[in-house]
């Protein structure tokens, strides 16, 4: 017998996760900061929920960009929305760089300090230094080809399912009406591991608790420190690129980037919980697809923008590579900044989804532009933790725009759906159903 739901109680039970969430996040700081051992004690909570995630993550992947593509009128649209991801991630990707760069001048947020590079101990970023040269752009390249097609769904690497998902898809889609049998099981299968994660959403407060207790339990609020001026400096410019250069983006859409927002707050509240953009990829996938953006479309520009699109991540490595360089009274004339934002861009595409990618990606970029000392991560790694919640957010806002502004792009979005989504009836009412014709 199948099970359905009506859409009053979809909506529902997400306004519920949501407020557990916010009671979750609210009692892990509580816990980490009044019981900081009991809280430390707690990271098996947050570790097993992202974990879970994870372990859907490829399945949905795999399903939702092989149906997707399968499903596209002719295959050249695959190309040609791959293509047109990849513009939009080079130039807003490149922009966030500029945006992270241009606030350090202003702000000078490691001003003052004059730290001898010298007396700074480099023992505790050595794993990373180290992480970050043995992922070069060219191993990056290789390390997207699995070893066996069953390893790409057990490597834990987004873009070696995404290339699976993508040869299977044009396979499929080759095989005309032989492939009917095939993508109907596989459009069942998507609608089956979709119920996992709904399950999996379940014990999301318990994951949101259990990370956020460890945080603020083994770090605490006090590491934050002389370098609040980092922290929130950084804060400050996410939500300046958010609201203002991705607001820009969505105003043009028709949309408001705070509507948006409202919309996907049962993921942002997982992402800030878990400190994983990853733990609200499966939920973004779904929600998009509600709000009016093709499957095909979604399937592979989401999947693209978490190794390709991290305009958090982005933002955090120029803003913190001036924050050494001003602390140990290193100055970087604008040549040298700009051979540095150069070097970022492709540093970041080399360490794109390996764990930890932020802080490795910083070590990999400092480590090829020698006025900066790599040891200077070390002033940065006790509040590093504060910050990846942050890059986390900040990503899965991006790729979130990203899928809109490609569908519309495509002119294959849904407006009237998105607006109804998004909770605004006066703009659906006025506005016109796409012709579902690419440009």
């Amino acid at each position: 017998m199948a099970i359905s739901s009506s859409p009053a109680s979809t909506a529902s039970r997400a306004h519920l996760l949501y407020i557990q969430v916010i009671i979750a996040v609210v009692a892990g700081v509580l816990t980490g900061y009044f019981f900081p051992d009991l809280g430390a004690a707690l990271r098996p909570l947050g570790d097993g929920f992202v974990k879970l995630i994870k372990m859907v993550i490829a399945p949905v992947i795999f399903l939702t960009v092989c149906t997707g593509i399968a499903g596209m009128a002719d295959l050249k649209q695959t190309g040609r929305v791959a293509g047109k991801a990849m513009a939009y991630f080079l130039c807003f990707s490149t922009l966030a760089l500029i945006v992270g760069m241009v606030v350090a001048n202003l702000f000078q947020p490691g001003a003052g300090l004059h730290i001898k590079p010298a007396s700074l101990d480099t023992g505790s970023i050595a794993t990373f230094v180290s992480e970050a040269h043995s992922h070069s752009f060219t191993e990056f390249l290789m390390r997207i080809i699995p070893s066996t097609t069953a390893g790409a769904f057990t490597s834990g690497e987004i873009l070696q399912v995404l290339l699976i998902a993508i040869l299977f898809g044009v396979s499929l889609a080759n095989m005309g009406k032989n492939g009917e049998k095939v993508l109907g099981l596989f459009r069942s299968l998507t609608e089956l591991v979709f119920g996992v994660v709904r399950l999996v959403m379940y014990v999301a407060p318990i994951g949101a608790f259990g990370a956020m207790a460890f945080t603020v339990g083994k770090f605490g609020v006090a590491s934050v420190g002389h370098l609040i001026g980092l922290v929130l400096a950084f804060y400050l410019t996410s939500l300046l690129f958010v609201c203002g250069i991705l607001g820009l983006v969505t105003r043009c859409l028709g949309i408001s980037i705070f509507r948006l927002l409202a919309y996907i707050k049962e993921e942002l509240l997982i992402v800030l919980g878990t400190s994983s953009s990853e733990s609200g990829l499966p939920g973004l996938i779904s929600k998009l697809e509600n709000a009016g953006c093709p499957q095909g479309i979604v399937g592979l520009v989401v999947p693209m923008g978490y190794s390709f699109n991290l305009d958090g991540t982005n933002i955090y490595m120029t803003l913190a590579a001036l924050f050494i360089a001003q602390a140990t009274d290193v100055h970087l004339g604008l040549g040298e900044q700009l051979a540095l934002l150069l070097v970022a861009m492709v540093s970041s595409k080399g360490a794109a989804g390996v764990t930890g990618a932020g802080f490795i990606t910083l070590a990999a970029t400092l480590s090829v532009v020698p006025s900066v000392p790599v040891g200077g991560m070390a002033l940065i790694l006790g509040v590093d933790r504060f910050m990846s919640e942050c890059r986390s957010l900040t990503n899965l806002v991006g790729n979130a725009v990203a899928a809109l502004v490609i569908s519309r792009w495509e002119n294959t979005l849904d407006t009237q759906k998105l607006h109804n989504a998004l909770g605004d009836k006066s703009a659906a009412r006025t506005t016109p159903e796409p012709t579902g014709d690419a440009e």
